[in-house]
């Protein structure tokens, strides 16, 4: 992939829909929630019109805060997984990547600030004032090793009604960490979207 990569969501759609671009414009990924669902379930495909799927991403039980979400290739085979971090992403979003069918964490998400949803929220309820917010508290998100070397940093951009975000690489990563970390922020931002 060319970094950074751009997520778009759609604005005026029932179900999430997200467009991921490289850093030349072209479309890489095409994300789809499916509405209505008790256990999440999200397609990821190669463009628009849903011709070619590349990953399916799903819940491992039925709506439930600390759901561990598992990410598979087209032909089924488990790539690994991503769930959130319990009563601990209640004050800071802290999310654990695991690789394959293990579910000892490899690398992790964490919100780099966590007073930035604080002063949204705070701010969002205040009359007019709180429909700038999005131009003035933007969460940024970084991706961890296990060892605590950042490999990824994951910003929201200011707008008015739009959410777009950007991933970029920080650091030298094999192509199943960046697969991984990727199908992860993607899941994590469907969780995370009505913050900032």
């Amino acid at each position: 992939m060319q970094y950074p990569l751009t997520l778009k969501f759609k604005l005026w759609a029932l179900a999430p829909q997200i467009f991921v671009t490289d850093s030349t414009g072209s479309l890489v990924l095409y994300v789809k929630q499916k509405l209505f669902k008790l256990k999440e379930q999200i397609t990821v495909c190669a463009d628009e019109a849903q011709t070619q799927q590349l990953y399916s991403i799903s819940a491992d039980r039925i709506i439930d805060f600390s759901a561990r979400y598992h990410f598979r290739d087209r032909s089924g085979q488990e790539l690994g997984s991503v769930k959130r971090k319990g009563m601990k992403s209640l004050w800071k979003a802290h999310y654990d990547i695991a690789a394959g069918q293990s579910e000892a964490p490899v690398m992790s998400i964490h919100e780099e600030n966590p007073w930035v949803k604080v002063m949204d929220a705070l701010f969002a309820e205040i009359p007019i004032l709180g429909m700038f917010t999005g131009y003035l508290f933007n969460p940024t998100y970084l991706v961890t090793r296990s060892d605590g070397t950042v490999v990824m940093r994951f910003s929201k951009v200011p707008a008015f009604l739009s959410r777009i975000f950007t991933i970029k690489q920080v650091d030298q990563m094999t192509e199943d960490e960046q697969q991984m970390a990727v199908l992860s922020l993607l899941m994590m931002i469907l969780l995370e979207r009505h913050r900032g």
